[in-house]
């Protein structure tokens, strides 16, 4: 006689709090309960429906497809259960956003404010760190969404492109280039050049195009950010090449910005998780900078 089919809410509470909040310390809190509880529920729940749902990768523990899944055939009950609880208190869902000090600094900080005065209820927690770091924290899910202009590609992580731009030069306005329409790389051959680290893949980019030119600035001073070579060529260290965006946005009015005469392009990318659904605010917040970012001359959407 087969044995009869039976649920248990636990396992499928303690299964979509593991998914969402990904660890068993977390999950624990958010249900109140011990992280033994929260395994055991796993480990009966993976025995009866004969699935492996989580795998064990560095310590951590990551969602199978299987449990990506039953996880998104859940939503119907848990809506429903909402639904008989009646309604609940607005709670303050978290963004933990992460991006490098390019986009983090005055960009993302003003585009979060505008963010939370429409949208009261949201909360966004923002940590600024270098692009590896975004996708390692996206990978390890101690953030729900990343900003970044560095393609790195990873396993378990998705790059939404967001905005393309070409490259430019950068340089004070009394700058004996800044009346040319176009700046192009013999332009700057023997020109006092601040640069950008050599830890950039674009660095390497532009010193093939000067080398492809027989074009040598003079380099005067290196800097790890874009927006620190824009100041440096702002207080008259020379000019400099950078990514337009989000720079242009808050330097137009300083520094004078010409297209660079190259096939150096650059995207931004949204990144978030691959194995993961995007929660609400995630999806609010990528919306929210699509539709509120400022038109420019040198960069466009992706």
């Amino acid at each position: 006689m087969p044995t009869k089919s039976w649920h248990s809410l636990p396992e499928y509470q303690a299964l979509r709090a593991l998914m969402e909040s990904g660890t068993t310390s977390k999950a624990a809190v958010r249900l109140g309960l011990s992280q033994s509880a929260i395994s055991r529920s796993i480990a009966s729940l993976e025995a009866r429906t004969g699935r492996i749902l989580f795998e064990r990768e560095g310590g951590r523990l990551r969602p199978t497809s299987e449990a990506v899944q039953m996880n998104r055939r859940l939503d119907p009950l848990f809506e429903a259960l909402d639904r008989i609880d009646g309604p609940p208190e607005m709670a303050q869902e978290t963004l933990r956003l992460i991006a490098p000090p390019t986009y983090a600094h005055r960009f993302l900080v003003h585009h979060i404010a505008t963010f939370l005065k429409t949208n009261p209820h949201f909360y966004v927690s923002l940590d600024v760190a270098p692009s590896e770091d975004v996708i390692r924290g996206i990978l390890d899910r101690r953030f729900d969404l990343g900003v970044s202009g560095v393609e790195l590609s990873r396993n378990g992580v998705k790059l939404t492109p967001y905005r393309s731009a070409t490259a430019v030069c950068a340089m004070p306005p009394d700058h004996p280039l800044a009346d040319q329409k176009v700046i192009h790389p013999a332009d700057l051959h023997e020109q006092a050049l601040v640069a950008l680290t050599h830890r950039h893949a674009r660095r390497g980019q532009l010193d093939k195009v000067l080398q492809a030119n027989r074009s040598t600035p003079r380099i005067v001073a290196e800097a790890s950010t874009s927006f620190a070579a824009v100041d440096l060529a702002k207080e008259g260290l020379g000019l400099t090449i950078v990514n337009p965006f989000p720079i242009v946005q808050y330097r137009a009015d300083d520094v004078i910005f010409r297209p660079f005469a190259s096939q150096i392009e650059y995207r931004s990318y949204f990144v978030t998780s691959d194995d993961r659904p995007i929660s609400a605010v995630t999806r609010s917040f990528m919306r929210h900078l699509r539709l509120h970012t400022a038109k420019d001359p040198f960069s466009h959407k992706a």
